[in-house]
């Protein structure tokens, strides 16, 4: 039995509450050397890959301007070459704001109503 696309996205928003919780105000070097906080934000951003997976890409298309491929991409290194993840890249999402833009298109897609239900 397949998920219900309004899990998949509020999968997504979820875990981008609980990196932005976990790292406010963090500095880069802090964050590098909290092990925890480190291992949750690469957590969360492997299911926001992993719920990215399921948005249809009529949706996707619609709101080519997420960058979907690498977002999926970021899970996949995640999840198979985890011992070689440049943590520089997860600062850069972070301190770019680069989920911010993502967190305001799930939320548009949720209040548009643009998908079915199954």
């Amino acid at each position: 039995m397949s998920r219900n696309l309004n899990l998949y996205l509020n999968d997504i928003l979820d875990s981008i509450k609980k990196i932005e919780s976990y790292t406010n105000n963090l500095t880069e070097s802090e964050l590098l050397e909290d092990e925890k906080t480190l291992d949750a934000v690469t957590h969360n951003l492997m299911i926001i890959g992993e719920a990215t997976k399921n948005i249809p890409p009529e949706i996707r298309q619609k709101y080519e301007y997420i960058k979907w491929k690498q977002i999926i991409g970021l899970r996949n290194i995640i999840a198979h070459t985890y011992f070689s993840l440049d943590y520089d890249i997860i600062f850069d999402i972070l301190s770019n704001k680069k989920l911010d833009e993502l967190q305001k298109v799930i939320l548009l897609i949720l209040d548009q109503r643009l998908f079915f239900t199954s």
